[in-house]
């Protein structure tokens, strides 16, 4: 039997490893799951939107390059709650962490 877990969904497209690292980090101190998704849309907006939407938690994350943004599910696409261009470590450890909190329902860092 193969059971989901409820997870945020990380979707990629050519990640840069160190931030997808940092994001996966900051979703791990919060003791949330994450599932790691490699797509073929390099749109961010798209990413991110499409990540929300898939997981059950709805909480996505999109990576493309060196672009990172945080989306929840009933947004409205490309109206990201988080979005950045070459973040700092602490920056994508904050998204991580803010799309874990987002689901528990407290506050952002």
């Amino acid at each position: 039997m193969i059971v989901n877990r409820p997870s945020i969904f990380v979707y990629t497209n050519d990640p840069d490893p160190d931030f997808l690292r940092q994001v996966c980090a900051g979703i791990e101190e919060e003791g949330v799951f994450w599932e790691i998704f490699p797509r073929q849309d390099s749109d961010l907006n798209t990413l991110a939107y499409d990540a929300a939407r898939d997981s059950m938690l709805g909480s996505g994350i999109g990576i493309s390059g060196v672009d990172v943004a945080l989306q929840m599910q009933g947004v409205i696409k490309g109206r990201n709650v988080e979005q950045y261009h070459m973040p700092t470590y602490a920056q994508c450890r904050k998204i991580g962490a803010n799309s874990a909190r987002a689901i528990k329902k407290m506050a952002f860092k």
